[in-house]
This record gives structure tokens, sequence and C-alpha cells, in this order.
């Protein structure tokens, strides 16, 4: 783990993060792909362990009953991805970005989740597993028919 730098594509939202982990998830999910456009890639770290520059242009909203998503009020860039229950294992914890970052040197995948809802042509080359939608929503207990 290391500290690491990076900030949104307009630079009105910067940070630096300490004890990064060297691997990152993708998460496939519906919500994630029209966030981002394609899969969030993003490493999760403990929110007492990043420190933002420019918060005041970090806009959220409560995409689910269980998360909120973050972003920069200025370009769009998307910033993170939070658990807003305390009953969740993420509980504390903010999945960043991963394309934020000023280097991604010695970083690999580690997990894909939503693994069955990729995008056609899209793979990448994760160490850990590939966890499906349902897999993803027993994990977390979130019932099925509430969507990603």
């Amino acid at each position: 783990m290391s500290e690491r730098t990076g900030g949104c594509m307009c630079g009105a939202v910067t940070f630096t993060a300490t004890d990064v982990p060297e691997t990152f998830g993708a998460c496939h999910c519906e919500m994630c792909r029209r966030w981002t456009g394609g899969a969030f890639l993003g490493f999760r770290i403990a929110a007492e362990d990043i420190t933002w520059k420019g918060e005041a242009q970090i806009r959220t909203i409560q995409s689910s009953d269980w998360a909120e998503r973050a972003w920069c009020g200025r370009c769009g860039s998307a910033l993170y991805y939070r658990p807003v229950s305390a009953d969740t294992p993420d509980a504390g914890k903010l999945t960043v970005a991963l394309g934020l970052m000023d280097d991604t040197t010695g970083m690999r995948a580690s997990v894909e989740l939503f693994s069955d809802c990729r995008l056609p042509g899209l793979t990448l080359d994760a160490t850990g597993p590939r966890l499906t939608r349902a897999e993803v929503m027993e994990r977390f207990g979130i019932p099925e028919e509430t969507g990603a």
C-alpha cells in the first residue's frame, strides 16, 4: 500500500490518499455502466485515508437504497461510490474511481462484480473472483428485485 494522488478532469477536485491498495475492482452493474459509460473501475479505501481538496465542487446522489455516488460538479468526472448503510461489509469505505489517479503503476485488477452483466468485448485480467449479479446481491444482502 502506498500514498497516491489524483483529481478530476478539470482539476477542481483533487485528493491525496494513504494506504492505497495495489488492487482495484470492476463493477459491470447497470448503474455503474450508465454512470461511467462502461465498467466502473475503482479502488476501495477507508474514508479517513483520503483527503479531498475542492470539496465545494463534490456533488452526491443516493443512487440506490444502499449507496451514493459522487462526481465533480464542474466537469462531471465520477469520483466515488459509497455505501450508505452501516450494516454492509464496506461501511466506512469509498470506492474511488481509478481513472482519477495521477499514477496507477503497479496496480492490478483483483475482482469483477456483476460479471454476467459485462458489456460485450470488455474483458479484464482480474486475478480474483468474478461475481455474478446473484452472488453480489446475496453477499451484500440486497434484495434481487431492487436492481443494482
